[in-house]
């Protein structure tokens, strides 16, 4: 994705309804696909306002008016939501500052798309588990998303990315980098190769259910890592959701899964000695007592069963994307260092094979909530 320049982020920010005279603006958090700034506003009152101005990464979003469509009809119903339960919907979910003419994101002169949120004020989104209790705080917050959501028809959302956890066909998109090996890479990773197409049932797995009609499908996140969380500063509570771009139709045990995934491993998503990379079951259980209690019995008794699982398969599916990508030239993963989603791909699956060695260990804690 091509670098921001100053006068494109001016010509946005031009275009928003704002308050106040800019006085700070800064690239913000860590996310690895859209471009995200903090702005900073002397609006006369005390205390300055802060906003967040987004610029979507439309290699990733191929459709950003859908996108953007599911954001504004998944944010309305939330704040309803959150209203009746007697919740403070400025906090408790993102609220969009629409364009000077009234719209929820805005075209700039080159195509690109911009789009607004209120900063929720006094609160943390953490890049990794700091404290135990922030990762249970984020699997009650992602649950709770999942019980507001129960009632919303998954089917009327917008596959914002198609095929996004469809693992039997990112294992054809896989096999088919391999075969045609455009970077010349595929022979340095032959284990890595190996490790994926040993573990095809696991691509099969979901997608052969759900064809089958025995699960159902969710209003789901499908990027439920503890920094799209927001952790409020005084209560130490998960209060907000953010990062909707990938809401869309999916399964309660791949949001799970993937909250697993990131959160309960014990080393970064790029490690590159991997003796330290781990599941721990410490972490697995903190993040499963939560997200069941935040679901508040809207899940079947089949789709907490299969929360192993989904950890699993996740894990496996991103690994397998990690392979893909830098076996094409590393073009969707943002990276800082050569080899980066090399070692990325390589801390999924030694993930992957500790979960096979504990998975008597994951299904008892499962167990342990399925009431």
């Amino acid at each position: 994705m091509v670098h921001v320049t100053n006068e494109e982020r001016t010509e946005a920010v031009e275009n928003f309804q704002y308050e106040g005279i800019l006085v700070d603006e800064r690239p913000y958090g860590s996310g690895h696909i859209n471009d995200t700034y903090l702005l900073t506003f002397e609006t006369g009152e005390p205390e300055k306002k802060k906003i967040i101005l987004q610029r979507l990464n439309k290699e990733v979003f191929v459709k950003p008016e859908e996108v953007m469509e599911n954001v504004m009809n998944v944010t309305t119903y939330l704040q309803e939501r959150i209203k009746e339960n007697g919740g403070d919907p400025e906090r408790e979910t993102l609220n969009i500052i629409p364009t000077v003419e009234g719209k929820p994101y805005f075209i700039d002169s080159k195509g690109e798309y911009w789009r607004s949120y209120r900063y929720i004020k006094g609160t943390t989104c953490y890049d990794k588990v700091e404290k135990p209790e922030h990762f249970y705080e984020s699997a009650l917050a992602f649950g709770n998303f999942q019980r507001l959501l129960a009632d919303y028809p998954a089917d009327t959302l917008h596959e914002t990315i198609e095929g996004f956890h469809d693992t039997k066909a990112r294992f054809a998109v896989f096999k088919r980098a391999v075969s045609e090996d455009v970077m010349g890479r595929a022979a340095s990773v032959q284990k890595e190769i190996e490790f994926v197409l040993g573990h095809e049932d696991v691509a099969d797995y979901f997608i052969d259910l759900l064809s089958a009609g025995e699960l159902p499908l969710r209003v789901t996140h499908n990027d439920t890592k503890l920094n799209n969380i927001m952790i409020d500063d005084k209560t130490g509570k998960g209060i907000c959701v953010i990062d909707l771009d990938t809401v869309m139709p999916g399964l309660a045990m791949n949001d799970f899964g993937d909250a697993i995934r990131f959160g309960a491993s014990t080393a970064a998503e790029d490690e590159q000695d991997l003796s330290k990379v781990s599941c721990s079951m410490e972490l697995f259980d903190l993040y499963a007592k939560g997200y069941i209690e935040g679901c508040g019995g809207r899940l079947t008794r089949k789709e907490i069963d299969l929360m192993p699982m989904g950890a699993k398969t996740i894990t496996f599916e991103c690994g397998m994307r990690f392979l893909t990508d830098y076996l094409k030239g590393d073009h969707y993963f943002r990276i800082h260092r050569e080899n980066q989603n090399l070692d990325r791909c390589r801390t999924q699956f030694k993930l992957v094979e500790d979960m096979e060695k504990k998975w008597h260990t994951m299904q008892k804690i499962i167990n342990k909530y399925n009431g």
